[in-house]
């Protein structure tokens, strides 16, 4: 990519859209992929989506068509930001592929990042104990566990929270972010290409 294809990419919005099972990590990676792209100068809104479930699709229930319906709702604002140049973050379970496969094609500059952890570990970090109740059927519609999670087929990047710290993983995301030109290169890799 050149210097020029890379400087009108950059003026670009596009949305980082976190998707995986409750406890994940999906907030975490989100509140530290919003300071690294911050500090790379970038204008940033965080759609996280227990917030969203509270301001945005508040009354919706857990019955498929809600979900989908609130993972709709997240999309439209994302699509709204990305295309004023914002750089979005998204982090909402979305359990359905084809409903994140909407969002992809309505929004165009789209990351998705798949944030994987197994069950025996999300059960280990859940402070709450809901993993636990849902396993012995005290919660319904409980995703992963009650209702399905469709793990992503294709995503743009995999982290493995389960296994890698969260520095390891924004390392991956930002890595994707650059080589796609949504954000600079560090400036050693920068003026290597400019050479190019």
């Amino acid at each position: 990519m050149s210097r020029s294809q890379r400087a009108e990419k950059l003026d670009r919005g596009f949305t980082v859209w976190f998707t995986g099972l409750s406890g994940a990590g999906k907030s975490t990676l989100s509140t530290a992929l919003d300071r690294e792209l911050r500090r790379r100068g970038r204008r940033v809104e965080v759609l996280d989506g227990d917030v969203v479930r509270t301001n945005l699709s508040k009354g919706l229930g857990f019955s498929r068509q809600d979900r989908d319906t609130n993972v709709r709702r997240i999309a439209f604002v994302c699509h709204l930001l990305t295309r004023n140049g914002v750089a979005v973050i998204s982090a909402a379970i979305s359990p359905y592929r084809e409903t994140r496969q909407e969002a992809r094609r309505l929004i165009g500059d789209f990351v998705e990042v798949y944030v994987r952890c197994p069950i025996p570990e999300l059960v280990r970090r859940d402070v709450k104990g809901l993993y636990a109740k849902a396993l012995r059927g005290e919660i319904a519609h409980f995703t992963g566990i009650s209702d399905p999670y469709e793990e992503p087929e294709h995503p743009d990047v995999v982290v493995d929270s389960g296994a890698e710290t969260v520095e390891q993983s924004l390392e991956r995301i930002v890595r994707h972010l650059e080589l796609c030109g949504y954000i600079p290169l560090q400036s050693a890799e920068a003026e290597t290409a400019d050479a190019d």
